[in-house]
């Protein structure tokens, strides 16, 4: 083969590395192992852009040198295969989700196996496969088995949990439970019957069914996370969303906050994301106390890190959803408040919390009675206080907190200054009068003063110190039919789950993937969906389990994709262990990273699984943006006018396809082709050629600037898309795509190619032994190549590929010695032409088992050293001299040598100048 083909070699090795498994994993003891895994995705309909594998190609690197070092290798792909744009296709199309969700998952396959990654297709998981999801339901029924001890601080089985009550009642229990969850005898809970006991047990488990406040859109018929709602509307269709109580089912997320937290401080994570946790968990330590309501049976409850102001309180605000709200509301305050409550609402409590610059609000015509001084405050109702954080109740104290500033400066409400010992601390100066605490506060500590007052609410029961945490339970049911149907049947009303041997409950067949017209969600259309146990048939959940269900735990299945038994067998789970690398988008942080961390704690504590965090280093990789393209129409016309000349004219900028378009110009013909609109269109050119406008931005259809990887393969191969896609700058930044630079990697590809064939195109590779430069050149580069490996620095690599090419081919280089550990250093990033050329050089298999070349610092080391010598002041030769010469030796050579004896003309020097290692210099 004399040119560098590079589809016949792409498709050649490719194909060789599916039929002979070369990537399959499995358990080796006698090998170190290395885990490496990428976010697995969702498989939309688009496919692939250049953007998509910016992660895969990294981690696809790092795996190929871990086998190069000896390690063992798990690195699997899959699919998250539920999803609501599949749903949404389904209700516009008729088609069951599962045909387009296997006909996107094809084409997301073909494009991965074009880039030449080196997964392990047999481990592949889909989260739809029934075989898959019956280990999500598995899982589900053994976190409604269980229970949070707190004095155990793990999970425990709701069978010792009912065994502590049958004995002695829950005085005594440790547990995290609902707040409103009644105190009952031993004899209370064996004279309860059967429903109440399960009641109470529903306010144990660790996964319940409990009225929730939720985002509705009755358009898309079920309930959206905050991520799908944007300013009142759903992101995907843009409906109507409402804030409205539903019965859901929750998980018990906040059970295992403090572990979460601590956690952090494990795993080797970027501190960015970890904040990001840490402030989503939020973890406040402070106290809970009640204000009576004026001349009404009613405690408002708040929750406070700062008690240290309660003199400072000059209203109550209430979120708009709070409980109390209509009854507090005054007939001469209604209409204003319940307009206002009515907008407030819709409002996703992400944008409420997001949005500072808007203030509303409604004052409610009732007070409260502040405790510690018996003053009456006004409570009014702010959409800046979320129902779902707290008590849904803040004390406001507008001079120490700045959203209670400015709504108390937007109402003209009072705004007073706590000034006691060191309590300024954290107010905002100049905002308002002061007052001075007095009695046990006054002139105090904060810490102390915090205690102090803690102590008066404990001894008046009004309250009590508490630690809150911003995070919520997570609700995890979604009123879809394309998900997993959850394993539960209802009797009396309440949960039961199916038993284990009837799993997996497959969904069932539907004739249309709306809710009925009595608005049950989509499952309600079945015709027999209830379960059959002994004491009857009864009715199954017809809401299914929200996206996040399957992505919380696929980790653990790729290790034993097949199992038929069990989630994971033990000594497979024992032996992967945590996720040693894992690459993905820095947008699950809030999301799928808290899930899954809170599923693998969860199975550590039941003894499914040896490890408690699931992911122990991860790299957010950065976006690859689209570089638009723009042509400027003259207004009112059809004419367009290049870029250079746009100024002389009025135009309007207009996307084109970047596809048309090559290093920004123009290809005239098929932009008439285009669009019909377009094919008369005029232009006026410049040099001949229509030249585009130019700007970075998000790639997106709608910009046109989106770039198919399967057309850069074919043009210039998937070596050159990783290497591409690796030198455009380090993984973690955002950095533009941009076609025109691709020409360089290729030719660069090309070079490599050359140094392995001879000015023929015959394959040459020589056994004579390599010299020093040689030595020099490869060494610096295994130097430099696992530097940036074991640190994620793939662009500078690249660049010091392409430096260590050129040298050698200046130096003509074609020896075996040098060219056979080139190929292995350069496999990881471009594996087909690496293994092309490891196959020509003689060897059999793959170049996966070679071995990464040992760096040797001997061949780096100088000894010898080319001394200029300038002759009164003007370089006149070059000297190459040992390192190890004296300064009189290297003297000596100087004035012995030819070239310096003509320029000195036999004089003898009057002085000489020797800097070892440096220069010489004469004067005559």
């Amino acid at each position: 083969m004399a040119d560098y083909n590079f589809q016949e070699i792409e498709k050649k090795w490719q194909t060789y590395w599916e039929q002979n498994q070369i990537f399959n994993a499995q358990v080796d003891p006698s090998k170190p192992k290395f885990y490496s895994l990428d976010m697995f995705p969702y498989p939309s309909g688009a496919g692939l852009h250049v953007g998509h594998p910016l992660g895969y190609i990294a981690s696809d690197i790092i795996t190929r040198f871990k086998r190069l070092q000896g390690y063992n290798v798990l690195h699997p792909m899959g699919y998250d295969s539920f999803g609501l744009p599949a749903e949404q296709y389904a209700i516009q199309t008729g088609q069951h989700p599962a045909i387009t969700t296997e006909q996107n998952i094809q084409r997301y396959t073909e494009q991965l196996k074009n880039i030449g990654f080196a997964f392990d297709w047999d481990k592949e998981v889909r989260t739809s496969d029934p075989s898959y999801y019956k280990w999500t339901q598995w899982i589900f029924m053994q976190l409604f088995n269980c229970y949070y001890d707190k004095v155990d601080n793990k999970a425990l089985s709701i069978a010792s949990l009912v065994e502590k009550f049958s004995v002695k009642g829950n005085a005594n229990v440790h547990a995290v439970c609902d707040e409103d969850t009644p105190e009952f005898s031993a004899a209370d809970w064996n004279n309860f019957t059967e429903k109440e006991q399960q009641e109470v047990l529903l306010k144990y488990r660790l996964t319940f069914l409990a009225e929730t406040t939720v985002n509705w859109c009755a358009a898309l018929g079920t309930v959206l996370s905050n991520d799908e709602v944007k300013d009142g509307f759903s992101e995907r269709g843009g409906h109507p969303v409402e804030r409205k109580k539903m019965m859901q089912w929750s998980m018990r997320i906040t059970a295992y906050a403090d572990r979460l937290l601590q956690g952090l401080e494990t795993v080797e994570w970027s501190e960015p994301i970890k904040e990001m946790q840490r402030n989503w968990i939020g973890k406040s330590i402070g106290a809970e106390m009640v204000f009576q309501v004026k001349g009404q049976d009613k405690l408002i409850k708040v929750f406070t890190t700062r008690i240290d102001t309660i003199y400072g309180v000059t209203y109550l605000a209430l979120a708009p959803e709070h409980d109390y709200v209509g009854e507090l509301i005054t007939e001469d305050q209604r209409n204003t408040a319940e307009a206002y409550i009515e907008n407030a609402k819709n409002r996703s409590e992400r944008d409420r919390m997001s949005d500072v610059k808007t203030i509303s609000g409604a004052f409610t015509g009732s007070y409260a009675i502040n405790p510690f001084n018996g003053e009456e405050i006004q409570i009014w109702v702010a959409d800046y206080v979320l129902a779902g954080y707290g008590t849904g109740a803040v004390m406001a104290v507008p001079a120490h907190d700045e959203r209670d500033y400015n709504f108390a400066k937007h109402f003209g409400l009072e705004i007073r200054q706590v000034i006691a010992g060191s309590m300024e601390n954290g107010s905002f100066p100049g905002k308002g009068g002061t007052i001075i605490n007095s009695g046990f506060i006054s002139n105090m500590e904060m810490k102390e003063a915090m205690n102090k007052a803690i102590e008066f609410l404990e001894e008046k029961k009004i309250g009590n110190g508490k630690i809150q945490y911003r995070m919520r339970d997570a609700i995890f049911t979604r009123q879809r039919y394309w998900g997993e149907p959850l394993p539960v049947y209802f009797k009396d009303g309440l949960p039961y789950l199916m038993d284990e041997k009837d799993l997996p409950l497959v969904l069932p067949e539907v004739d249309k993937y709306l809710p009925t017209e009595d608005g049950e969600p989509p499952l309600g259309r079945a015709k027999d969906w209830t379960y059959k146990t002994p004491e009857g048939e009864f009715p199954l959940e017809m809401s299914t389990m929200p996206g996040w269900a399957g992505s919380s735990w696929y980790f653990f299945r790729y290790m034993d994709p097949r199992n038929t038994e069990k989630f994971v067998a033990k000594e497979k789970e024992n032996y992967w262990g945590s996720v040693d690398l894992y690459i993905g988008g820095a947008e699950h942080a809030t999301g799928h990273l808290l899930y899954s961390r809170f599923w693998t704690k969860f199975l550590y504590d039941i003894g499914a699984v040896s490890i408690e965090e699931p992911f122990q280093k991860m790299i957010n990789q950065g976006m690859i943006q689209g570089r638009s393209n723009f042509v400027y129409r003259i207004k009112g016309t059809n004419t367009f006018i290049s870029y250079g000349l746009k100024q002389q004219y009025e135009t309007s900028a207009m996307h084109v396809d970047v596809n048309i378009v090559n290093n920004d110009q123009l290809n005239i013909e098929k932009f008439k082709a285009w669009r019909p609109d377009l094919a008369d269109a005029e232009f006026v050119l410049e040099d001949g050629k229509y030249i585009c406008g130019a700007e970075v931005e998000k790639m997106s259809k709608s910009k046109y600037n989106v770039v198919n990887p399967d057309d850069i393969i074919e043009r210039y191969g998937a070596d050159t898309l990783r290497l591409y896609e690796m030198f455009l700058g380090p993984l973690e930044q955002f950095k533009p795509w941009n076609t025109n630079g691709i020409d360089g990697v290729s030719k660069f590809l090309k070079k490599l190619w050359r140094l392995y064939h001879d000015n023929n195109g015959e394959f040459s590779v020589s056994e004579e032994k390599a010299g020093k430069e040689e030595l020099k050149t490869l060494h610096k580069t295994i130097k430099k190549t696992q530097e940036d490996l074991e640190t994620y620095s793939f662009n500078t690599s690249v660049a010091s590929f392409m430096i260590c090419v050129n040298e050698l081919s200046a130096l003509k280089c074609n020896k075996r010695e040098i060219l056979e550990p080139l190929a292995v250093i350069v496999s990881p990033y471009a594996p087909h032409i690496a293994e092309e050329l490891w196959t020509l050089m003689g060897h059999k298999g793959s170049i996966i088992y070679a071995s990464f070349p040992e760096f040797k610092e001997e061949f780096l080391v100088e000894n010898s050293h080319e001394y200029p010598v300038s002759i009164n002041g003007k370089m006149r030769a070059k000297l190459l001299l040992p390192l190890s010469l004296t300064k009189e030796e290297i003297e000596e050579a100087a004035l012995k040598d030819d070239t310096v004896l003509k320029w000195t003309e036999g004089k003898a020097p009057k002085k000489v100048i020797v800097v070892p290692g440096k220069i010489v210099n004469i004067v005559i």
